[in-house]
């Protein structure tokens, strides 16, 4: 599987990538009208452009050590040069600038844990969070899960991505889920991506959102969740939990929601 960065240097020392591509084969795809280098028509060592990796020795993207290069190819070819991997560590330098300056990296490496803060008691105002939080996810034509992947993933690339979901899920992603019963485990994940959608602020279009909206528009469960009450749905009852045990603060239906709103 191809991993970010990934780039493909001509022999002509031309360097082609987009920031939210890992895979060669798309990145050749998308170039291929503008460069005939780009049609791989002959075999190695005599290829006319080489697919190469840009990796952090750690596999980690978030607190990457040390960045090498690497020919993911099965015989180099017999034109490549320290030249050609020159220009591939420049395209990797305006790569890895655009992609982690769309990253609040302070706050995903520190981030909230709703069930380790005191929450309040249940008034009106965060019942009227509930409701609209209840409405956005309604109308969500995928979930909110799907929505902040695939936006995330075409915005920085899969391998990235894979970072960020499994930091968020170790360090509080996981624990949430487990503090729930599996029966609302659906609904609760999609509070945890609404929230690993907040670490990417420069992403203005989320996919399979299709609603009138200011801002981010999963902000609600975030609201929530930083004041220490996590959402959830089952049957036709909503609830809020809260607490070191995720304790259900409020429960009720969308009707006995309203009403309580109003």
């Amino acid at each position: 599987m191809c991993k970010a960065f990934s780039c493909l240097v001509t022999r002509s020392n031309k360097v082609y990538w987009q920031a939210g591509i890992d895979s060669h084969s798309e990145i050749q795809a998308k170039f291929v009208k503008e460069d005939k280098e780009l049609k791989d028509d002959k075999l190695p060592p005599k290829n006319t452009f080489a697919r190469i990796e840009i990796t952090p020795n750690n596999n980690n993207y978030l607190k990457p050590d040390k960045w090498g290069l690497h020919i993911d190819e099965n015989v180099t070819p017999s034109w490549l040069s320290k030249r050609h991997e020159d220009s591939c560590m420049k395209a990797f330098k305006k790569w890895e600038k655009e992609v982690y300056s769309g990253i609040d990296l302070k706050a995903l490496l520190k981030p909230i844990h709703p069930f380790k803060i005191k929450p309040p008691k249940i008034e009106k105002k965060h019942l009227k969070i509930l409701l609209h939080w209840a409405s956005v996810r309604d109308s969500v034509g995928a979930s909110v899960w799907d929505s902040v992947r695939a936006s995330v993933g075409a915005s920085v690339g899969a391998s990235v991505w894979d970072s960020v979901r499994d930091s968020v899920g170790a360090s509080v992603g996981d624990s949430v889920w487990a503090s729930v019963r599996a029966s609302v485990s659906a609904s609760v994940r999609d509070s945890v991506r609404a929230y690993t959608g907040t670490f990417f602020p420069k992403i203005k279009k989320w996919k399979y959102v299709d609603f009138k909206h200011k801002g981010y528009p999963f902000n609600d469960a975030v609201k929530l969740w930083k004041m220490g009450l996590v959402a959830s749905f089952c049957g036709d009852k909503w609830r809020l939990h809260g607490g070191r045990k995720a304790k259900i603060l409020w429960e009720g239906t969308i009707t006995e929601l309203k009403q309580q709103c109003k």
